[in-house]
């Protein structure tokens, strides 16, 4: 005996079909894919900052462009990184300018002691003034993002109130705040920020000056009490592509990149100085009784004049290589005020 069908070939295409249209859709690749390369862990504020810059970029073009981030060196070093992106390693990459002041001459005069008072301030001043002035040290790249840290402070195990108190005192120091501490009479020591915890308790150095944030994220508040309100250098960042590479992208894409570029300024001034300074000082204070300790109104103005000849000793070093370097601190200047009132 023939059973009967009872689903026809036609029925059992609908039910194929129907299938097909209630499962979930297959997300679309990606047209651009870009490599983003950073020296750092992602958790770190510049890691942050990339991690936002490549959501928004997917998100703003509507997921034609991907961004796969490469933090904590896994693609490309601090002191590869510019190089690397030349040669296409990444597509883009994010260093330190102030870690190479050679390469990047004028934009080391962001990180002179300017009197910037945070982040967001010295973040806005350097991506504005870049953008206005396009020095030639970027002349193959193209700039994507720029913004810093806040200015370093002395944290030490003894209160330093005045230059007495900071006279031969070993502090670990890198870039322009090596030569910051020498001016102040302090003894600037090198050495990678993951060492500063373990030589501060063994009595290697007694402290460092660098922004604030390390209080918590190497649990220095365990060691040193005390941090000296005195703002002094800001370390910068750029975050770049070749520009060859970048001639390539369409122009829907670059309007979006272009876009995003002051806001990350802004963006990553307020995420560093709120969530991550303002939270570690919080943290600082509460769980280890940290103490802010100002300097006197005459002891200020004493340390101020003993940082001004760096000034004057930058200019003149910009100067015989060519540079505009009197119209650049004077652009500077009058960033900072503008972006200090708001």
């Amino acid at each position: 005996m023939i059973r009967p069908k009872f689903i026809s070939y036609p029925v059992v295409s609908l039910v194929a079909g129907l299938l097909v249209l209630a499962a979930p859709a297959t997300p679309w690749a990606a047209e651009i894919n870009l490599t983003y390369a950073f020296f750092a862990p992602a958790r770190t504020f510049p890691g942050k900052q990339m991690a936002h810059w490549a959501e928004q970029v997917g998100k703003r073009t509507g997921g034609k462009v991907a961004v796969k981030t490469f933090p904590a060196g896994t693609l490309l070093g601090a002191t590869e990184m510019y190089d690397g992106v030349t040669k296409g390693v990444a597509d883009i990459g994010l260093g330190s300018p102030s870690y190479d002041p050679g390469r990047f001459p004028l934009t080391s005069g962001v990180s002179l002691p300017m009197g910037f008072t945070n982040a967001t301030v010295a973040s806005r001043t350097l991506w504005e003034l870049t953008k206005e002035l396009q020095p030639k040290e970027y002349e193959n790249f193209k700039v994507i993002a720029m913004f810093t840290t806040e200015p370093g402070y002395i944290q030490s195990r003894s209160p330093v109130r005045n230059a007495a108190d900071l006279k031969g005192m070993k502090l670990r120091a890198a870039g322009t705040g090596v030569p910051v501490l020498k001016a102040l009479g302090a003894a600037p020591i090198g050495m990678p920020m993951p060492e500063v915890p373990q030589s501060v308790q063994t009595g290697v150095i007694n402290g460092t000056m660098t922004s604030r944030e390390v209080l918590q994220d190497f649990k220095l508040a365990e060691t040193l009490k005390y941090v000296t309100d005195y703002p002094t250098v800001v370390v910068t960042f750029a975050a770049v592509m070749d520009r060859k590479r970048w001639e390539k992208l369409p122009a829907d894409v670059k309007k979006v990149i272009e876009e995003l570029a002051p806001e990350m300024a802004v963006w990553t001034g307020n995420y560093h100085d709120n969530e991550n300074v303002g939270a570690a000082l919080k943290w600082a204070a509460k769980e280890h009784k940290l103490q802010i300790l100002s300097l006197a109104a005459d002891e200020r103005a004493r340390w101020d004049a003993k940082l001004k000849p760096m000034e004057a000793e930058w200019v003149k070093e910009m100067n015989a290589k060519g540079l505009p370097a009197v119209r650049y601190l004077a652009r500077l200047r009058e960033l900072r005020d503008q972006f200090a009132k708001k």
